[in-house]
């Protein structure tokens, strides 16, 4: 009986969890309005968020349209990435978001195959300008 009671506990806080975040990324969305696709971001640098997706391995999961190979298919194509909507199917594409996003994907989705990322602010500044800009050409 008391596994069964530690299941459901354990259950019910990743329920909770799950609300909490959910209630955050909304609240994200209400404060900010519609996502900004504009990248407002002090100080980054586009061609160096370039190369960091190719410094720190995310072109081993996500294909870009700026690099040639490798074009990894694990993650999805990142190629139109700047005009959706969402992040991860969940969270709204706006700059502050994306940015934590980057960095530390399974704290704002748990459960997810994309791991926490170690780079500095200015990085996943750039990182975010870089993927911002991502648009049908």
């Amino acid at each position: 009986m008391g596994v069964q009671c530690d299941s459901i506990l354990a259950r019910s806080r990743r329920c909770i969890l799950r609300a909490v975040l959910c209630a955050a990324a909304c609240g994200l969305a209400a404060c900010d309005g519609p996502p900004d696709r504009t990248p407002k971001l002090d100080a980054a640098d586009v061609a160096r968020g370039l190369r960091l997706v190719s410094e720190k391995g995310c072109v081993a999961c996500h294909a870009f349209p700026d690099v040639a190979w490798p074009r990894g298919a694990l993650g999805p194509s990142l190629e139109n990435f700047g005009a959706q909507g969402l992040i991860a199917g969940r969270l709204p594409n706006q700059p502050g978001v994306l940015m934590q996003f980057v960095r530390n994907a399974p704290a704002l989705v748990p459960g997810t195959a994309m791991p926490a990322m170690p780079m500095s602010d200015q990085e996943a500044r750039d990182v975010t300008a870089y993927l911002l800009q991502l648009k049908s050409r």
